[in-house]
């Protein structure tokens, strides 16, 4: 039987490591929305598309030809057969990701594609053989997959995700980390906002809080609530 998980929440609130635990607890596929929204912005960018002009970015993105890596011990991001899993994750491509985020036509085909994933990993053709997949981002829980087995929304007082974000980016959860890290948390959440709501959990979405929670009391939390909801 194929278990669909869904996971929504702002940046830093430890999304991509509760998806890729359950992923790999469940034996599911793995499915990082928001690398496909920076794979788009790198690809603009590598061609020397100007992100202000809203349909030239879309018409770049509905070629974009791009590879996702479902394996949760991998999430390799391939377009046009160059590995670009570490240069998405750049400062310069986190600032201007919400440009092609913000755009509506480009998230109605990444928004197609994240369904058409979703719909593969629930037939013996997906890359988890059938057994499903966990999906993580912005408005999984609520647009992409409603229907999901687990609607999980994680969140965090803005502080804790700072701080996270800093460790993760600059290794240290000083002042200067926290405050080199901060546009890329508050000003995108504010941007991405405008577009999708990922701050207040819809009806049937249980919300996660993990600001004051270690790391693998966050995970056990989400584990009983897959347990409760695919029961």
């Amino acid at each position: 039987m194929s278990l669909v998980i869904a996971l929504d929440g702002p940046s830093g609130s430890g999304k991509s490591t509760v998806g890729r635990h359950l992923a790999r607890t469940h034996r599911l596929g793995y499915l990082d929305t928001g690398a496909m929204y920076r794979a788009a912005a790198w690809y603009c960018h590598h061609r020397g598309i100007d992100l202000m002009d809203a349909d030239a970015v879309v018409a770049a993105v509905i070629e974009l030809p791009l590879e996702m890596d479902l394996d949760p011990d991998s999430t390799r991001v391939v377009v046009g057969g160059t590995d670009v899993t570490d240069a998405i994750r750049t400062t310069e491509i986190s600032t201007h990701v919400s440009k092609v985020a913000t755009n509506l036509e480009v998230r109605a085909e990444l928004k197609a594609r994240q369904r058409a994933i979703i719909a593969r990993e629930g037939t013996a053709d997906g890359w988890s053989d059938g057994r499903g997949i966990v999906a993580e981002g912005r408005d999984i829980t609520t647009v992409i997959a409603p229907d999901a087995d687990v609607r999980i929304l994680l969140v965090a007082r803005t502080e804790a995700r700072l701080a996270r974000r800093a460790l993760e980016l600059h290794g240290t959860t000083d002042a200067s980390a926290i405050e080199a890290t901060r546009d890329q948390i508050v000003r995108r959440d504010a941007d991405d906002s405008t577009v999708s709501e990922f701050r207040a959990a819809a009806d049937g979405v249980v919300t996660l809080d993990s600001s004051h929670l270690s790391l693998e009391a966050t995970l056990a939390a989400a584990e009983r609530i897959v347990q409760e909801q695919s029961a």
